[in-house]
């Protein structure tokens, strides 16, 4: 049976809310002054300004700005705030701690106005127990552009129990995770580009044994801890066996696919053969994933399928080794003859609005305006000649440091209806996608197009888990440490250990999890009929 969705894999909290009580309750167009900060209208305040509080990722990228006071948090206040009679202020959240810190925010009563989160389930539970507020009669009153906007198949994502309890923002590039190699040490190595898993252990074997960049401390596979970027790509799916659709979609992990234990010891193999970074488990936080390949050390890795391409990767590794040339690569192949891999749905983050803002038709009042094209735009891509510039009609973002430096990618963690380019066409977004590393275009479409190839997404249960609410955040933290325990454990002890792990996991929760996943499944297939 051919397999079209999947469950969704990430971990859901289950720290208990103590205060989640009161709630409280002109979309404008934006300045074309050359100043990037230019307030499109002399405000008149009408009594103090309140203030809207809005999250942000700390991604702690070098070089970063002031999080809540640089280009683009000045154009908002200059342009959304002063129209409104409101000082828009960004709450940073560190972004490896974003389910933990909400919680913790959510749990004191101190959430930003605009909180959000890419994890469906936290946001299932905060809806379960009224603690985020029903969005629909604000959305119909201030939230007309957003609507259309969005659309119904992005908002549906954010129904829990039928109402509109969150508003997912729109994904406009649907690849995820690629799989990039140093084809400049394959021609020194006079090797080919490996399609194979075989292909690709030869390859990883040469770059130990002969480290063709001549670097100190080579890592032919970098990775960092189960949970960050650096990841196995779809190394899982192409040991993975035939599965009917519900029992694809009703496992929380895959720890009981056919197949799966094979793929970790694969991981095993590799890892004790000197093959993968030494100390991955304990790079929690990716940062010294990101300093080995920009240092050139790294032949072989899995990541964000644009990742080469981002400025804090792309600069310092060009700047560091010139001749560094990752391209992307399809080698995992599964029992089908095809490479599976994951691609995501069509929403992105969830953005909600807890019960205990005062503003939350200032806040709804805020995504519609930022909803529209050239509020959207700019916030991309800033001030042409200074932010971008306009290629064969296709901006190009100029890097920048300081002030206008963006970030995120796109100014994503300030762009929160989008996920991705925003060109109003398809096509443009993924030409802007190419364009957005000069001199790796090839690389960007190459990479884009494997991972939107013999895809599949997660599946959206409709009906909160139970069971997942109650054991989620444990269940989650589990995988990742049974993961990184089974990649470094001695070869002789990996099938009991795997066993072991598998069945603390299962009394932990996970089958709790997985029966009622099945339940949930088997009532919306039945609702179908």
């Amino acid at each position: 049976m051919k397999i079209k969705k999947m469950v969704a894999l990430l971990p859901v909290s289950t720290l208990l809310i103590s205060v989640l009580a009161g709630c409280g309750s002109d979309s404008n167009k934006v300045s074309q002054s050359a100043s990037p900060a230019a307030s499109t209208a002399a405000a008149t305040p009408s009594g103090p300004p309140v203030t809207l509080t809005v999250e942000v990722f700390d991604r702690g990228v070098q070089g970063q700005p002031d999080l809540n006071n640089n280009t683009w948090t000045r154009y908002i206040n200059d342009n959304f705030g002063k129209q409104n009679n409101a000082i828009v202020k960004f709450i940073t959240v560190p972004r490896s701690q974003e389910i933990d810190k909400l919680n913790v925010l959510m749990a004191a009563g101190e959430a930003p106005d605009i909180s959000f989160t890419y994890d469906s389930p936290t946001v299932s539970r905060y809806a379960k127990v009224n603690g985020i507020v029903q969005l629909n009669d604000l959305l119909a009153k201030h939230g007309k552009e957003l609507t259309n906007y969005l659309g119904k198949t992005v908002l549906s994502y954010g129904l829990f129990g039928g109402k509109q309890m969150a508003i997912p923002a729109k994904r406009t590039s649907l690849a995820w995770i690629g799989m990039f190699i140093r084809k400049d040490w394959l021609d020194k190595l006079d090797m080919p580009v490996p399609t194979t898993r075989d292909e690709l252990y030869n390859a990883l074997v040469a770059f130990r044994d002969k480290n063709p960049g001549g670097v100190s401390g080579v890592i032919p596979w970098g990775l960092a801890a189960t949970g960050f970027n650096y990841n196995y790509g779809n190394l899982g799916e192409s040991f993975w066996g035939k599965q009917s659709e519900e029992e694809f979609v009703t496992a929380p992990y895959s720890w009981l696919r056919p197949g799966n234990k094979d793929a970790l010891k694969f991981l095993n193999k590799l890892y004790n053969e000197k093959l993968i970074s030494p100390d991955f488990a304990l790079d929690k936080t990716a940062k010294q994933a990101d300093a080995d390949l920009t240092n050139g050390k790294i032949g072989f890795f899995s990541a964000n399928w644009d990742y080469p391409l981002r400025q804090n990767i792309s600069q310092p590794l060009k700047a560091n080794v010139p001749t560094a040339n990752y391209v992307p690569v399809d080698i995992f192949q599964n029992y089908e003859g095809k490479y599976k891999k994951i691609a995501y749905n069509e929403n992105g983050v969830n953005v909600i609005i807890p019960k205990t803002s005062k503003n939350a038709e200032l806040a709804i009042k805020y995504l519609n305006w930022m909803s529209d094209p050239k509020n959207l735009f700019f916030l991309q891509y800033g001030q042409e000649g200074i932010n971008h510039k306009m290629v064969n009609g296709i901006p190009q973002v100029i890097n920048q440091t300081g002030d206008n430096m963006q970030p995120s990618y796109l100014n994503l963690d300030y762009t929160l209806v989008v996920n991705g380019v925003e060109l109003g066409d398809p096509q443009k977004n993924i030409k802007a996608l190419a364009a957005s590393a000069p001199g790796l275009e090839d690389v960007a479409e190459k990479s884009y197009k494997i991972n939107t190839t013999d895809t599949y997404t997660s599946f959206f249960f409709d009906t909160p888990n139970e069971s997942n609410i109650k054991f989620g955040k444990t269940l989650g933290d589990m995988n990742k440490l049974m993961t990184d325990k089974l990649i470094v454990c001695k070869p002789s002890e990996f099938d009991a250990l795997y066993d072991k792990l598998v069945a603390e996991y299962l009394a932990a929760g996970g089958q709790a999890v997985t029966d009622e996943n099945v339940k949930i499944y088997k009532a919306m297939q039945a609702n179908k009929k």
